[in-house]
């Protein structure tokens, strides 16, 4: 049984969530609230992980108070914002001897827009980042491995992670499908909302929609706990000859499932840089079998 729960994730969790109630919640409320969430974090199986003790901490809130935050506004924003990059992006990329290789480092900069991980996803940041995307380190023995995968592989299994960032998604995909024809591409999203995380709504507003064929997991966790995924994302998946997986809780869900899974993610939080031994920012390429 592969752990996934571990101090810097219960740590993490009780910052971010034990003061998460309403300004107008009574006392009586925020208390109840607050045991809550300790019971939540104490009773946490090793195998499920931040995102989706995530998902049952914004089903308290939605039990106790009414509501979850709605983040629609802001995936919005951040398709848009994306969007009005997309020609810009993807000239660079098809001008780099290796389109391919170019647009994974795009996807791994633009994993920065992360709600869940960041307190505060800034623009002028995102920006500086995708600049300097071309400088993302590689580990070039994983990619030429996930080269070699691509040009036997009949069938792809795209997982997304959040909004925005599903555009250069949408540009790796482009490059794969260019280069390797042949290929049958599935893209998975969140089935349900799950805070900045890509649903259908999304892949349609970012174009997904318009290469391949997109199927929505059946979850509003923010990651792909397979144990709880539809039928139908998990054959998808399960059939896949080679996936690809954005974003830091895609790894921590799918970490351990041992299928040919190349993961994608900017380190961003001090979980992932400790373990990946990185700074802050730099991206990760990394394969289901190294771990």
């Amino acid at each position: 049984m592969t752990t996934r729960w571990n101090s810097e994730c219960v740590k993490c969790m009780t910052n971010k969530f034990l003061g998460a109630y309403p300004e107008s919640s009574t006392e009586a409320e925020r208390m109840e609230y607050m045991r809550r969430v300790f019971s939540i974090l104490s009773s946490v199986q090793p195998e499920e992980g931040a995102p989706v003790v995530t998902d049952y901490i914004l089903k308290l809130q939605k039990e106790l108070f009414g509501y979850t935050f709605d983040f629609t506004e802001i995936k919005q924003t951040f398709n848009k914002l994306m969007l009005e990059q997309e020609p810009a992006i993807a000239a660079n990329i098809s001008s780099s001897p290796d389109p391919i290789r170019r647009a994974v480092q795009y996807v791994m900069t633009g994993n920065y827009i992360d709600f869940g991980a960041l307190d505060n996803v800034d623009r002028e940041t995102l920006f500086e980042l995708l600049s300097k995307a071309d400088s993302q380190e590689i580990d070039e023995k994983i990619f030429r491995e996930l080269y070699a995968d691509l040009e036997t592989a009949r069938r792809l299994a795209y997982i997304t992670d959040n909004c925005g960032e599903i555009v250069l998604d949408k540009l790796l995909i482009q490059a794969i499908q260019s280069r390797f024809p042949d290929i049958q591409v599935n893209i998975i999203v969140r089935g349900m909302p799950a805070l900045n995380d890509a649903t259908m709504e999304d892949a349609v507003q970012a174009g997904l929609t318009d290469i391949a064929a997109v199927t929505g997991n059946g979850t509003g966790i923010t990651g792909t706990y397979l144990p709880k995924i539809s039928s139908e994302a998990s054959e998808i998946i399960h059939n896949a000859d080679v996936l690809i997986s954005k974003g830091q809780g895609n790894f921590e869900t799918l970490r351990g499932c041992g299928l040919n899974i190349y993961y994608i993610f900017l380190c961003k939080c001090q979980l992932f840089t400790k373990r990946f031994n990185k700074k802050q920012y730099e991206g990760i390429l990394t394969n289901e079998k190294y771990y």
